[in-house]
């Protein structure tokens, strides 16, 4: 049963991390959530950090942000994702509960979410992953599509943010702020300065907006060659038509907005259909109009 459900989860080289010389499975123990667990010793929930984090919107006091207090709230911030990936991507997503987007990763992670107070509904989400808890997993998210060895000396400080998803009826701005200053204070509160997280773009015109984004992101946000990555699954950029008039996606735009990088070409996404950069921001290079927004201090101020 672990079997079968996590080598649907991640690759096959990935799995075999895990697995111990008898065949089994190694999870790390220790973990919150003993009702309702995926498999025996699979736990499925992480109790959130110590941080005073419950915050209004500055732009619109309908919504509010909090970290998963509970599993509940958690499978409310999955029920989302599994609802914008599947209706937005056609990813296929294979879950043991129906409607609910459930990986091996989430149990490490923290995650934020953002609640409108009309409705009660958590309509915005990101899921954290520390440096201490990617150790405990042997790797982040971001390595089962990339190879980033050269980021290794940043370990230490190295933050991976994923899973992020807003409902599309509440893309108005407010839901990604809110969300970006819950992770500005994760990272002043623990003293990290990096960030890493794969930003994704659908592949159902055949790759051409993934072609004529990398085109683009190439020219004007291209990490240096020490910092550079390299896709497990790339696509055949050379050989894909390209979208003359290609427009960022608002949370690469975002991204790059703020003073983030990519660092390699797209890797392909199967699961998901989608094409996924790679970005890393570095606090300290962060805009300076971005880093007093949210309170940080960086080189650039």
């Amino acid at each position: 049963m672990i079997k079968h459900y996590f080598r649907k989860l991640v690759p096959q080289a990935w799995a075999q991390k895990f697995q111990k010389s008898d065949g089994s499975y190694l999870f790390q123990p220790g973990l919150v959530g003993k009702k309702d667990s995926i498999a025996a010793n699979l736990p499925v929930f992480r109790a959130p950090p110590s941080i005073a984090l419950y915050e209004k919107s500055e732009l619109n006091e309908r919504y509010t942000m909090c970290f998963a207090r509970s599993l509940e709230e958690l499978r409310e911030a999955q029920r989302l994702r599994y609802s914008v990936f599947t209706q937005e991507y056609q990813a296929t997503i294979s879950s043991r509960i129906l409607g609910v987007d459930e990986d091996l990763f989430d149990a490490y992670c923290d995650h934020l979410i953002v609640r409108d107070q009309q409705s009660q509904e958590v309509v915005g989400t990101y899921r954290i992953l520390d440096p201490h808890q990617a150790k405990r997993l042997k790797g982040y998210y971001s390595e089962t599509e990339f190879f980033i060895t050269r980021l290794n000396d940043l370990r230490g400080s190295m933050v991976e943010l994923g899973r992020s998803c807003v409902h599309p009826s509440h893309r108005n701005g407010s839901v990604i702020m809110l969300l970006w200053s819950g992770i500005a204070r994760y990272m002043q509160h623990f003293g990290y300065s990096n960030l890493i997280g794969c930003a994704s773009v659908s592949m159902r015109d055949g790759g051409r907006t993934a072609a004529s984004l990398w085109d683009l992101l190439e020219r004007k946000a291209l990490a240096p060659s020490e910092l550079m990555g390299f896709p497990r699954h790339p696509l055949p950029l050379e050989r894909l038509d390209r979208e003359p008039n290609v427009i960022e996606p608002a949370l690469i735009k975002g991204y790059v907005r703020i003073g983030a990088k990519v660092c390699s070409p797209p890797s392909w996404d199967p699961d998901f259909n989608t094409a996924d950069f790679l970005m890393l921001l570095n606090l300290n290079a962060m805009n300076p109009k971005y880093a007093r927004h949210f309170g940080i201090r960086s080189s650039n101020n």
